[in-house]
């Protein structure tokens, strides 16, 4: 009795998969539809350094947002990401002053609150995830700044 009962839930299993072999008649043919020339596309973002969003705190990438005295270097991991703002926490300032980090690799420039961590001016720095964000810097590698005091 329980083998006939498998075997009749087992043909009622099949019998709605017959619909998707293409062997079986009266199945349609399925279309896929390929873009070409006439598909819209989506525009391209910005450069995620320049000012977007005219917001004064972000700088791009040019001679004019280039002032400012040279503090040094440091590597950077994101900081506390319930923390808001663009900042950056480092040994290479005794006092919170705003200032400017610039990539090392040349690909972003942002606006800052440089603000003191109690660190040597040798070891590591802590930055905001908006700020790693403004930069285009992956959240999940140290990224090498230049680090200005304005």
């Amino acid at each position: 009795m329980l083998f006939c009962g498998i075997g009749i839930l087992a043909g009622c299993a099949l019998a709605p998969l017959d619909r998707w072999n293409p062997n079986t008649p009266g199945t349609a043919d399925i279309v896929v539809a390929r873009p070409d020339s006439e598909t819209p596309r989506p525009q391209a973002r910005p450069d995620r350094g320049a000012d977007t969003e005219g917001s004064s705190d972000l700088t791009a990438n040019s001679s004019a947002g280039q002032s400012g005295a040279g503090l040094g270097e440091t590597l950077a991991n994101l900081g506390s990401p319930t923390e808001p703002g663009l900042w950056l926490r480092t040994g290479l300032v005794t006092r919170v002053q705003q200032g400017r980090v610039a990539r090392a690799d040349g690909n972003g420039t942002v606006r800052v609150e440089l603000r003191p961590s109690g660190a040597a001016p040798s070891a590591g720095s802590q930055l905001s995830l908006a700020a790693f964000r403004a930069l285009g810097a992956p959240l999940t590698q140290l990224v090498k700044l230049r680090v200005f005091a304005e």
